[in-house]
């Protein structure tokens, strides 16, 4: 499946804490599509959401040795809440990385909530779940202005646990990723320690159903060829209907509408003699609006894989060399915004889980992040080698009086 990149409407899967109305059951008359409601503030961070979104592509198809699936928005919203916690240097890096400019907590913040709030009722034939949460160990002092920012802002789950208890905590942890990606995806921890006090989470699921469906009949075993010449054999949706379209010099896109046109499916299809690594280079050059401004409708025969597909990735690596290094640094890492205990970013990770089918996909990620306690060695012992003369006072303790003095000289 290497000659197809997918984007679901720019926004990687996306899904939210209120779940939809169930799928189905309304015409299009009752399911009107109406645009994102931003600020113009939140509206310049969807543009620079989507760079990153780009960039975060672009480094994870340079790495992935398989078929992948992963989450841009759900990164920049775990990213958002590591950021709340962050000050100083590394903030500004966090804040580089995701395309904003230093200082820009609050706007970044604004612009998370509306999504929040917006995205779930979108579309009434799409059901939709976002879920944030953190899970602390009760033995961490977390601070109660960073519980507020979450809590206020990401409508963040906040748990107080008992990390020496692992499989309760473990079972907490999981269940709650298990139910928030409709059991799509049960477990991403295998165990917990006090080592790691604290856990960031963004879980997403998507469901919708194709507005131009398949029909099952017409899908057939076809040759699929991959990027080295190799074939093999792959079971082919296929219609032809009219869809968005655009084509370049390096590619060919399709837009696959869901329920109401909210969200949609696009396929960038290399052309002869190209890879999709080229085809993320061009999106890098030109943009991705680019491509969703050159869209017509335009019959097309459409041909598409029926697929399924998982993925996990560790991404400090990634993330490090996307510029903020300093937030997995267990010495210099500031995270003084989150909690009076030093800790630095232990790791990063993705988990996401994808299905196209004739009726349309469901799609669920988890994005988690785990914070680490600094080595911070003891101060040395001070040296008070009473070897000279010396002063010394007796005093009383609630009022500092002096009611004796002396020196020491060894006379």
């Amino acid at each position: 499946m290497k000659h197809l990149s997918f984007l679901i409407s720019a926004l990687g899967i996306v899904a939210a804490s209120v779940s939809c109305e169930k799928i189905g059951g309304d015409n299009d008359k009752n399911n009107p599509y109406k645009p994102l409601e931003l600020t113009t503030k939140s509206a310049d961070f969807v543009q620079k959401g989507n760079t990153f979104s780009i960039e975060f592509i672009d480094q994870i198809n340079a790495t992935a040795n398989k078929d992948y699936i992963i989450s841009p928005l759900s990164m920049q919203f775990l990213l958002g809440m590591v950021l709340d916690g962050a000050n100083g240097e590394t903030a500004d890096q966090i804040c580089s990385v995701l395309g904003y400019g230093q200082g820009e907590k609050d706007a970044v913040d604004q612009y998370c909530l509306s999504m929040l709030q917006q995205l779930p009722n979108m579309d009434k034939k799409t059901k939709l779940n976002i879920a944030n949460a953190l899970f602390a160990d009760k033995s961490l002092p977390v601070l109660d202005s960073y519980k507020s920012v979450v809590s206020n802002y990401y409508q963040a789950e906040i748990a107080n646990l008992d990390f020496a208890d692992g499989a309760n905590t473990l079972k907490t942890i999981n269940d709650w990723c298990s139910r928030n990606t409709n059991g799509m995806i049960p477990k991403v921890l295998d165990n917990v320690s006090t080592d790691i006090p604290l856990y960031l989470f963004n879980a997403m699921y998507f469901k919708g159903e194709w507005k131009e469906k398949f029909k099952k009949s017409d899908t057939t075993e076809e040759t699929f060829t991959n990027e080295s010449g190799a074939r093999s054999k792959a079971t082919m949706m296929k219609h032809t209907k009219s869809h968005e379209y655009m084509e370049n010099d390096v590619f060919q896109a399709v837009n696959l509408a869901y329920g109401n046109t909210a969200f949609s499916m696009v396929a960038l299809l290399p052309k002869n003699g190209y890879k999709i690594a080229d085809v993320i280079a061009s999106l890098k050059e030109t943009g991705w609006d680019d491509v969703r401004d050159y869209m017509y409708s335009h019959e097309v025969n459409l041909w598409l894989p029926k697929f399924e597909t998982t993925y996990s990735i560790k991404l400090n690596d990634i993330l490090s060399a996307m510029g903020m290094p300093m937030a997995f640094d267990n010495v210099n890492a500031d995270f003084s915004a989150l909690s009076s205990y030093p800790l630095y970013l232990n790791y990063v990770q993705q988990d996401a889980i994808i299905k196209v089918d004739e009726e349309g996909t469901e799609a669920a990620v988890v994005s988690h992040a785990g914070f680490g306690k600094m080595d911070t060695a003891p101060d040395p012992a001070v040296i008070f080698h009473a070897d000279h003369p010396f002063l010394y006072l007796i005093t009383e303790k609630s009022t500092g009086a002096i009611l004796f003095a002396g020196r020491y000289s060894g006379k």
